[in-house]
């Protein structure tokens, strides 16, 4: 069949497209570029969900097509891009131009909980999208996608970081009950769904064989794992909860905020039935997340995000540390007798002593406070830093590495831990995500 596909380049996009192409389908996919086709032979169409708002705006691209798959979503507002307009006014439009246009059927990737009871504007932009989709003349299936994991996931890379700690406290104490899917069964249905002649609108819930608790959910996670003993669950304060959730988000580098935490108290659980039918077969359970030849890379890749955090926050506190000790913890003549042997005495004394202990204290901050993409000139700054400190006072002070306190051999290991950082702490360049990966 030929194909319209929007957001083929998010998390479940990606997996639907290639099995479409594996399908034979012919492929036409709307992107900000545009203008080119691949190895596939899948045709690129530049259309930004920002200027397509009208019917008209959609028409032209549908000459042909038998199926419209609409994928295209955002868990979080930004960079111009809205709820309204990404869930709510482009897929109105779509639909409308599909109405129009007499495709044969429209499949509509909405969420779990996109219903009457939906309260955060995420659920309701997309509750919006599927109620004109089904008023409209056009067969339709409407999917609605619990908790979605997959190993490239934001969502599943988070839950396994939680996964592997000893102790976790979660807000409930992680009673909300939860019903995830895997990414393979998502991808699957939306095949299915495109492919499957059948009148009317269809809404069917995907989600796994059974519902579970959150902490129940990491439990698996964990034995998946690897890990023999579970881990230690508390509950989280109710006071705490939002700050905590702000925090974490702040220094994992997780949007998880207050409509994420709304939307996991309210649950996302329904009967798998409907999904079963359209599968035609069960859904992957939680325990089989996790294939057995993942385990070893992902508990280590698990493992290592909390090792760079620590890394980081102690790299942190080594600044901001030096920085109060210098302005004033030190006894400051002793400081300025060793600046005097560097060659810097009256004034100039002075201004380096002071100077470098707010440079220290910013630096101390920026290592908290940077988000990663922004890290990395952060690191080299602070390895040139070291390396020119330690030169001066091998210079100047040699007898420093005699010292029984090794205070400039100490410098050789926080080289190493920077170095660490400034290879692997930056993530690399991520390809435009849908909704599911932050779910």
């Amino acid at each position: 069949m030929n194909i319209l596909m929007t957001g083929s380049s998010g998390f479940i996009g990606a997996a639907v497209m290639e099995r479409l192409i594996a399908r034979g389908h012919r492929l036409r996919c709307t992107t900000r570029e545009g203008g080119r086709a691949d190895a596939d032979g899948v045709e690129y169409v530049r259309l930004d969900l920002q200027e397509a708002q009208t019917h008209e705006a959609w028409q032209r691209h549908l000459d042909g097509i038998d199926v419209v798959i609409n994928c295209a979503g955002i868990f979080e507002e930004g960079e111009g891009q809205t709820f309204s307009v990404v869930h709510e006014r482009a897929p109105k439009a779509l639909f409308e131009a599909c109405a129009r246009a007499r495709v044969r059927r429209v499949v509509q990737l909405s969420a779990l909980g996109a219903d009457d009871q939906a309260v955060s504007a995420f659920h309701l932009s997309k509750r919006a999208a599927d109620t004109h989709l089904a008023a409209l003349p056009v067969a339709s299936h409407i999917l609605y996608p619990s908790l979605v994991y997959g190993q490239a996931g934001d969502s599943a890379a988070l839950f396994r970081r939680l996964a592997v700690l000893p102790l976790l406290m979660l807000p409930g104490c992680g009673r909300q009950q939860v019903q995830p899917v895997h990414l393979d069964d998502v991808a699957d249905a939306v095949l299915r769904a495109a492919e499957i002649d059948a009148g009317g609108c269809r809404r069917v819930a995907l989600v796994g064989p059974r519902a579970v608790t959150f902490a129940g959910l990491l439990a698996c996670l964990r034995h998946s794992l690897g890990f023999c003993r579970p881990a230690i669950v508390a509950a989280l304060p109710t006071w705490l909860e939002r700050p905590a959730v702000a925090l974490g988000a702040r220094l994992t580098g997780f949007p998880v905020g207050a409509d994420a935490l709304s939307m996991l108290e309210r649950g996302s659980t329904a009967d798998p039935a409907p999904f079963i039918a359209l599968l035609g077969r069960p859904p992957r359970s939680v325990e089989r997340f996790v294939r057995p030849s993942e385990r070893s890379a992902e508990r280590t890749l698990a493992q290592l995000h909390w090792l760079l955090l620590l890394l980081r926050l102690s790299i942190a506190a080594l600044w901001m540390s030096t920085a109060v000790v210098s302005l004033g913890m030190y006894p400051v003549n002793a400081s300025l007798a060793l600046l005097a042997r560097v060659g810097a005495d009256g004034l100039l004394a002075y201004l380096l002593l002071y100077g470098a202990a707010a440079f220290d204290l910013a630096l101390g901050v920026l290592t908290l406070a940077l988000p990663a993409p922004m890290r990395r000139p952060l690191w080299a700054t602070q390895i040139a830093l070291i390396v020119f400190y330690s030169a001066v006072i091998s210079v100047a002070l040699p007898e420093f590495w005699l010292h029984p306190f090794g205070p400039l051999s100490k410098n050789l290991p926080l080289l190493a831990s920077l170095v660490l950082l400034l290879l692997i702490d930056t993530p690399a360049p991520r390809r435009p995500v849908t909704w599911t990966t932050r779910h």
